[in-house]
């Protein structure tokens, strides 16, 4: 299945590679889609393509020993998977799973050439050091708000991050909990402690948000 016409003028840093490299990259890839909910990858597996995604999101996440889950980050059109890129990199398999948010359409390249392009292009090389360099500053940042952050502040810069025009969120606990990096019991009691408040009303899987100031205020207190 061939990809649609010079794929790559879709990532600002592929656009940018002298032309040799990007027909080698039109040549190789191959135009993928994967449904929404589907596992792209999971751990233990060792990737044999990089994905460069055209439009969708994934949402790559992993689960502790006891089953506590927490969301990495997030791979959206215009952006590779960091992840894959250092599996591919180190030679070794993955520890975290991506799933497919949404209906997800993508270029893979194959690792025969991506080590080939690693190897022989020093542009190419740089364009993915230098992907992997800002998606790894901001895995500190996720380490450092669940190691130091107080979760309430965390939560409602969340909710303000999810709520739509009509200042709603929909999500289960279970899935803020993910969000965050913490128990969903954490969760629940934070946002039963904002209801009481007059911040937010619960309903079954949603969050509707009454005092949008005062959460705002808490997340940049």
């Amino acid at each position: 299945m061939s990809g649609p016409k010079d794929w790559t003028q879709q990532f600002p840093g592929l656009a940018r590679l002298p032309d040799s490299v990007r027909r080698k990259l039109q040549s190789d890839g191959k135009l993928i889609r994967v449904t929404e909910g589907a596992q792209i990858f999971g751990p233990g597996h060792v990737p044999e393509n990089l994905l460069f995604l055209l439009n969708g999101t994934v949402r790559v996440s992993q689960t502790s020993d006891s089953g506590r889950e927490i969301v990495l980050y997030r791979v959206e059109a215009g952006q590779s998977c960091v992840m894959t890129t250092a599996c591919m990199l180190a030679h070794e398999a993955y520890l975290a799973e991506g799933i497919a948010e949404t209906d997800v359409t993508a270029m893979a390249l194959p690792k025969a050439t991506f080590d080939a392009l690693v190897s022989d292009s020093p542009v190419f090389r740089d364009f993915i050091l230098a992907a992997y360099s800002h998606r790894l500053t901001g895995l500190f940042k996720i380490i450092e708000d669940v190691a130091f952050g107080r979760i309430d502040v965390r939560l409602a810069a969340r909710l303000l991050e999810l709520s739509d025009s009509a200042a709603e969120v929909t999500a289960t606990h279970q899935a803020l909990a993910s969000e965050l990096g913490t128990a969903r019991e954490v969760i629940s009691r934070q946002l039963h402690e904002f209801q009481r408040r007059g911040w937010l009303e619960q309903q079954r899987g949603r969050v509707r948000i009454l005092d949008q100031s005062a959460l705002s205020d808490l997340a940049t207190g």
